[in-house]
């Protein structure tokens, strides 16, 4: 399985990721050859080499004539769908994006897809994003991890005006990662940086045990007392340990087909934190949903419940990690304004899985494969894709699902 961990030494942008993976073997023309597909302004993009403290690393820098164009996410959603990706760099770019904006609609309590992007909806920060996403598909990676991460600290100029450091994005997008000032008075991590992070990164900790293939090093722009610079080390591991920190979307996270299927489940030790609510406004649930979730929590659910005096109420309950069980209850209190918190230790068993790709009549779509320990299989297309497709021909997304299924149990007959 081929791994990646982000070494955040002096923080994360999306041109230090872009150039952090060209650094350790990127295919250039092919990433070059995606992003001129993308429906934006013309750019150049500049790769080259520089060097920070000592260390040799890559640079790259976005050039466009054009102003600063306001998008919003569902603009830039449209022309990620618009450009010739490959598949897999396609959902990763998606994935990044839709990560920004559901930090900033939190922030600024907006819905999703009206979300207005500034610096981060110009083209030097699209083309970041992409670049990233088709470097990571030419490289073959399957799942990432990263460092702790450095944020810097102080005040920052933006479209806004002045600005706390670390931004109030990347905060939110950054829920459950450990995080850290430096001592630095700079911001060592953008919203893209750390929307990258919140999309791809299973865990945060040490560098897991795998056998290196290559190492990266992408330059920042600022002038620090220590190297600028974020290093990536891409290798080939198939046991990543469970001591590394688990974070948003576990399972979602594998960025192309994995080596095979693996029978078993692998059990866990996780909490569900429950709490009874029975006067909230109803169009608020969904908010509390959508904050445990963005939080890391690994589901969360509504059950309609009866109380005392028969009083209808909501049972709120939340499956998490144990390491994010203070920040799930510290939501809920907030949220929901609750006045106690139950917490039930919960044996979770979790199939061994992998992400199929596999090619209907209408496109391609991503199954998520789970192996019993009978060594049965079961099969869950991609929700995204199947819409997708079924609005791109329409045609029912049932008829996309079923085929999709249909696919996936081919191709796992085959293997076997």
């Amino acid at each position: 399985m081929r791994v990646l961990y982000f070494d955040c030494i002096a923080g994360i942008s999306g041109d230090m990721a872009l150039g952090a993976l060209i650094d350790a073997g990127a295919d250039v023309e092919e990433i070059k050859r995606g992003l001129a597909s993308l429906p934006v302004d013309a750019f150049t993009i500049d790769i080259g080499e520089t060097e920070s403290q000592g260390l040799r690393a890559t640079r790259v820098n976005v050039e466009t004539a054009s102003a600063g164009v306001i998008r919003t996410y569902a603009s830039i959603r449209a022309l990620l769908d618009e450009a010739e990706l490959p598949e897999d760099a396609r959902r990763v770019a998606q994935r990044v994006f839709r990560r920004l904006a559901e930090a900033e609609a939190l922030v600024h309590r907006k819905e999703v897809d009206t979300v207005t992007f500034h610096e981060v909806g110009a083209v030097d920060s699209i083309v970041d994003v992409t670049g990233t996403a088709l470097a990571l598909t030419t490289l073959g990676v399957e799942r990432a991890f990263s460092s702790a991460v450095p944020t810097g600290m102080g005040m920052t100029r933006s479209e806004h005006g002045a600005m706390p450091i670390p931004a109030p994005a990347v905060v939110e997008l950054l829920r459950g990662a450990p995080l850290y000032s430096k001592g630095v008075a700079a911001e060592l991590v953008t919203p893209t940086g750390a929307a990258i992070l919140s999309a791809l990164v299973e865990g945060y900790g040490e560098l897991p045990p795998m056998r290196v293939g290559a190492v990266g090093y992408g330059a920042g722009s600022h002038q620090l007392d220590f190297p600028n610079v974020l290093r990536v080390i891409i290798g080939d591991d198939e046991n990543v340990p469970e001591r590394i920190l688990r974070s948003v979307d576990v399972p979602n996270r594998q960025l192309s087909e994995g080596p095979g299927l693996e029978p078993g489940p692998e059990p866990s030790g996780e909490l569900v934190l429950e709490t009874n609510v029975d006067d909230l406004e109803p169009e608020l649930y969904e908010f509390v949903i959508e904050r445990l979730l963005a939080a890391g929590a690994q589901d969360a659910w509504l059950t309609p419940i009866v109380m005392k005096k028969s009083r209808p109420a909501v049972t709120v309950s939340v499956l998490c990690s144990r390491e994010l069980e203070q920040e799930m209850r510290r939501i809920l209190f907030r949220e929901t304004g609750t006045l106690g918190v139950r917490t039930t230790p919960v044996a979770k068993t979790a199939l061994a899985r992998e992400i199929l790709k596999v090619e209907t009549s209408y496109g391609p779509v991503a199954v998520k494969v789970g192996t019993l320990e009978d060594g049965g299989v079961t099969l869950s297309p991609e929700f995204e894709d199947c819409a997708r497709l079924a609005r791109e021909f329409g045609v029912p997304a049932r008829e996309v699902h079923q085929e999709a299924v249909r696919r996936g149990r081919e191709e796992i007959d085959r293997r076997s």
